[in-house]
């Protein structure tokens, strides 16, 4: 079966951490799994179409509404399923709906642990490499309390 990636696809760490908007199709859930992803992250209110297309690929559903941020437990969980992942060589991929917001949340704060970097750091380097991220300034300030929490 071809695959195609999913729209607004881009790695963070290669092989370890992408983001993405919802994944719609068959084809871009088996993208996924053809780049060595087998966790996908959902943070939307419901889970993607046709995720059960591709069984291969694990779910994990962290419901957040639509231009809010993560709480402190949400952004735990998320980096505790990053974290469990990739120490089986597993790679993520975390979306919202149109990969910004609520996905570039949590990548900030996923380079904030992983980097060692400042909150402020981390939301400039995720909108360098995915433009539109981090919506909102509630958004830019969980990131920056996720810093202050963890430093």
């Amino acid at each position: 079966m071809a695959s195609f990636a999913p729209h607004n696809f881009s790695w963070v760490e290669p092989g370890k951490l992408a983001g993405l908007a919802m994944p719609r199709m068959p084809c871009e859930y088996r993208y996924m799994v053809d780049n060595g992803i087998k966790h996908l992250v959902c943070l939307c209110e419901r889970k993607p179409p046709n995720h059960d297309s591709c069984p291969e690929l694990e779910l994990h559903h962290i419901k957040i509404a639509d231009f809010t941020p993560p709480s402190s437990n949400q952004i735990d969980r998320f980096l505790s399923i990053v974290e469990e992942a990739n120490s089986k060589g597993e790679g993520v991929a975390v979306h919202c709906m149109h990969g910004h917001g609520r996905t570039g949340t949590m990548l900030a704060c996923y380079l904030v642990k992983t980097r060692k970097i400042s909150g402020i750091d981390a939301i400039n380097e995720i909108r360098r490499l995915r433009q539109g991220s981090i919506e909102t300034r509630e958004q830019e300030k969980a990131v920056v309390q996720f810093y202050q929490r963890i430093k």
